[in-house]
Formats: structure tokens, C-alpha cells, sequence
């Protein structure tokens, strides 16, 4: 005999707390009222009244949904901040939910959605694709800020925690035994990102993940507008040096690229070089502390779908440059910010890589040059002499 298998009948078309939304949901009782206490509303948000006011004006024409016939859509200002909510907090989409008097589904597609919109509507302007003028202005702010000449930027990476993704074996799975996708990041003199790369799996040894991303091509390749090699300040007897990115031991040498010396009893002209490009190279592991600070999504496992991962990353990174205004030196952090519960986890160090006898000279000669006159500062040998 055959058995008729019946689906289970949906007790609602929608939920009768959905259905109270407007009555007790969060955005329309709480969020209304920390509009008139600002600095509340900044702790729950991470940014101003202003600046979330700003952006949704820029965000709305691709966050507005067409109405049906069978329900209300949810506006371009409670879309945007469910989206803003989840970055901040790093809540399931289950809480923010409950919070918000939302279907969890629905949470899901907006977090998705207004990702990709804060990404597209923002990129142009906050994370552009650098040209060589770009490229100038950012090593004239590293002169004047750093002491450090012709530098491109910083570079960093970090093992984001994502929970493992259905079918993928081993792909995500890296060094610490967790599930990760990786961020690399080029950062400029004032804090802000240049370039950033995400999706590279975390099973990818961390020393080849530098030399396949997109940047790493890119520089290898010539193909990033970098301007020509120029003089170092002061010192014309040195030849045009190459323009140079700053990065730590997780990265190899290159012609384009600087990494510390290694050796820990080193003479007093390479510490000086180290202490020079580490006082530089900092400024990306500044970049990624106030992301991780402002945006806590990132002090936890991500458990969003693999597909959602990037668009998370991308778009809290080009909405930390939106609320970090070019020429400001400020940080909006709050007192309530905790050790992160999974910080972000850095690279391995790279070793066994013979650096080329063109990339070995090139640092060499700004040994040299931290070293001479003309190119070293006045606190320099107090601080080395003083690390013994």
C-alpha cells in the first residue's frame, strides 16, 4: 500500500511577533530613540548619527525594495542598520532576528544585500585603485609621519575564523587548527586601507598566500601604476632607489617589498633599519586592531555562509576608511570594547627563502641611508642601544 506523505502545514504566513514589528521591534523603539542621545547611538552603531545619516542617503536607491501585494518590504534605514548591528556586534543572525522582530532569512538576505550595496556605493571614493599620484601622496605621508622615504605602505595579513564551510574538507582548515579565509591589506600612513585582497583559503601556506594573491601578482607583475625609482631625500649619491612596500617577517624580500633582518645579535646599523621599518610597518597592525575594535563581527567566528564571508570583509573595510575622513587621526572606539574572544590571527613567518641579490641591495641601501646624515632622526640610537 502507498502512504500519501503530506508537508508539514505552516502554523503562520507570518509570525505574530514579526506581525508586532512596528510596535516593539528594535529599530522602531530603540534605534529611534538613540538618535537623541548621541553617543549611545555611536556605541551601538560604531559611528555618528551624521555619519549613519550620510550614508544611508547614499545607500538607499539600492537598498529600496518594490512593494507586493502580500507584504510591506523593509525600508533602505532599517536595512542598514540590521546590516551595521551584525558588523558591530558579531550577533547571529538569530539574535538580531529576535531583536529586530525579523525572520532569520530575512536578516541573512539583508546582511548579504547591504554588503555588496556598502561595498559598490562606497569603493569609489573611500578604496579606490591607487594611480601613481596616489601612490606619491602616500609616500610623501610616510616621509613626513614616519621618517620613512618612498614608501608605498604597509602590508599585513590575517587568518580570518569563519565556521567550516559544508563539503570543503580541508580547504579552509590552517596552521591553528581553526577555519579561516585570509585578509591582506595595504595600508597608508594615516591609518587608512589602500588595497585589500580577501578569499584566499586558509589551508594555503602562508608564505605562497602573498605570492598568489591578486596584489602579489600585481606588484611582481608592474601593473599597479607604482611610480619609477626617485632619490632619497638628501642623499643623490645613493642613486634612484626603488619605491618600496614595508611588511614584517611573514613576507618575503623583494625588490618592491622590505622585511626586517633576521638575528636577533645584529650590529648596530641593521637594528637601526629594523627599528626604522618596523616603526613604518606598524601602522598595519594598527589598521587591524581598530577594524577588529570597531567592527566585532571580526572578535568572533564569522558564521555566516562561505559566499558571504567576502562581502562581510570588504565591507567593513572600506566603511572603516568612510568613517576615518582623509587627514583626521581619530578613533571612535568605546569603553566598552573587550579582548577579542577570537582575535584575528596573524601569518606564520616566512623562512627559507634566499631573497634575490637584487632585493638584498635594495635594502641595503636603505641601511644605509637610516644610517647616514641625511636620513637618520635624533631618538634612533637611544632606542636601539636602549632594546639591548
Amino acid at each position: 500500500s502507498a502512504f500519501l506523505l503530506r508537508r508539514k502545514r505552516r502554523r503562520f504566513w507570518v509570525h505574530p511577533i514579526v506581525t508586532r514589528r512596528e510596535e516593539h521591534g528594535e529599530f522602531y523603539r530603540l534605534v529611534q530613540e538613540l538618535k537623541m542621545y548621541h553617543e549611545r547611538f555611536r556605541g551601538y552603531f560604531r559611528m555618528s548619527v551624521s555619519e549613519f545619516e550620510n550614508l544611508l542617503q547614499q545607500l538607499a536607491p539600492s537598498l529600496t525594495k518594490e512593494q507586493t501585494h502580500y507584504r510591506k518590504p523593509i525600508d533602505p534605514e532599517q536595512r542598514l542598520a540590521v546590516c551595521l548591528r551584525f558588523l558591530s556586534t558579531g550577533d547571529s543572525y538569530r539574535t538580531i532576528a529576535s531583536s529586530f522582530r525579523l525572520g532569520v532569512s530575512t536578516v541573512a538576505s539583508i546582511v548579504s544585500e547591504t554588503c555588496d550595496a556598502l561595498w559598490d556605493c562606497l569603493r569609489d571614493e573611500h578604496l579606490p585603485v591607487p594611480t601613481e599620484e596616489m601612490w606619491r601622496s602616500t609616500a610623501r605621508r610616510f616621509h613626513e609621519r614616519w621618517n620613512f622615504p618612498n614608501c608605498l605602505g604597509a602590508m599585513d595579513g590575517k587568518h580570518i575564523c569563519i565556521q567550516a564551510p559544508a563539503n570543503s574538507g580541508s580547504l579552509y582548515f590552517n596552521y591553528k587548527g581553526t577555519f579561516s579565509v585570509v585578509l591582506l591589506a595595504l595600508v597608508d600612513a594615516d591609518y587608512r586601507f589602500l588595497v585589500v585582497d580577501v578569499g584566499s583559503y586558509g589551508s594555503n601556506s602562508d608564505g605562497g598566500i602573498f605570492a598568489n594573491s591578486r596584489l602579489g601578482k600585481a606588484l611582481r607583475d608592474g601593473t599597479l601604476n607604482v611610480p619609477p625609482p626617485s632619490e632619497l631625500p638628501g642623499a643623490p649619491e645613493l642613486g634612484k632607489v626603488n619605491h618600496v612596500i614595508v611588511a614584517d617577517e611573514a613576507f618575503p624580500l623583494k625588490t618592491y617589498l622590505l622585511r626586517p633582518y633576521p638575528g636577533r645579535r645584529l650590529p648596530t646599523d641593521k637594528r637601526i633599519f629594523n627599528y626604522r621599518l618596523s616603526r613604518a610597518r606598524r601602522i598595519s597592525e594598527n589598521v587591524f586592531g581598530i577594524l577588529s575594535q570597531r567592527f566585532r563581527v571580526f572578535q568572533r567566528t564569522l558564521q555566516v555562509q562561505s559566499s558571504v564571508v567576502d562581502k562581510v570583509v570588504k565591507a567593513a573595510c572600506v566603511l572603516c576608511n568612510y568613517l576615518r575622513p582623509k587627514g583626521e587621526d581619530h578613533n571612535h572606539a568605546t569603553e566598552d570594547d573587550h579582548e577579542c574572544e577570537q582575535p584575528l590571527q596573524g601569518f606564520e613567518h616566512c623562512r627559507g627563502q634566499r631573497a634575490s641579490v637584487e632585493a638584498q641591495n635594495v635594502r641595503e641601501l636603505y641601511k644605509e641611508y637610516f644610517n647616514s646624515p641625511a636620513g637618520e632622526v635624533a631618538w634612533q640610537y637611544e632606542h636601539v642601544n636602549h632594546a639591548l
